[in-house]
């Protein structure tokens, strides 16, 4: 009689989160493209409003990281780095949480919009911090901080001087057209704050992590 090998918790891990978040993000682009083109907007319209949101960005981030891990492609190196999946442990946990404690008072979604945020904002996190959390640790050190906030501060420049353009941000937080450009720096600010937190425990762990394994080396 024959055993079947229990299947890896990490690579399960890896194509769950490789096909929920690539079947979220195709649900979300499709049900948004159809509302946007519905609404009045054009493609390159509709297009930059979709790909403006934080939220969309970050789950296509954790897509390619799933796929460096399955793919030996060159061109997805960068997704293999331990500080890129660190910061996105970090980046996709704000995400969350922000949905979680804000966004998720200010609408009622229904159908497939309710389907697609509650993959994209609650099921791809969870799987993501699983996945990273079972991974190999000890890259990680406290001098990364600055580098794993930058690419949030690009996004933040971006949104604003898209914002500025058309008159319309992505989230309620940075509307400078309703709050002026002083509250929204103080929100930024204070989501930075937020983001530093969750990313210093995040190389914490990655250090608390790392530490059985030096044990028996």
């Amino acid at each position: 009689m024959s055993w079947r090998a229990p299947v890896n918790p990490r690579t399960l891990l890896t194509w769950l989160g490789l096909l929920f978040g690539a079947a979220g993000l195709v649900l979300q682009f499709t049900i948004s493209m159809q509302s946007m083109l519905g609404s009045g907007r054009d493609v390159f319209g509709s297009l930059g409003a979709f790909f403006s949101y934080y939220t969309i960005l970050t789950n296509i981030v954790l897509v390619l990281i799933y796929l460096s891990e399955v793919l030996p492609a060159a061109g997805l190196a960068l997704f293999r780095h331990p500080i890129v999946r660190g910061m996105m442990a970090a980046n996709i946990a704000l995400v969350a949480l922000y949905v979680f404690f804000v966004l998720r008072f200010l609408s009622a979604l229904t159908g497939l919009f309710q389907v697609a945020d509650s993959i994209l904002h609650y099921l791809c996190p969870v799987l993501y911090l699983l996945w990273w959390l079972i991974g190999p640790h000890g890259r990680l050190r406290w001098g990364n901080l600055p580098l794993m906030l930058a690419p949030t501060l690009v996004y933040f420049l971006y949104a604003m001087a898209r914002g500025a353009w058309v008159q319309e941000y992505p989230y309620p937080i940075l509307n400078a057209i309703e709050l002026g450009y002083a509250q929204v720096a103080l929100n930024a600010l204070y989501m930075t704050a937020g983001l530093a937190v969750l990313t210093l425990i995040v190389i914490a762990l990655d250090r608390l992590l790392a530490r059985p394994s030096r044990t028996f080396q």
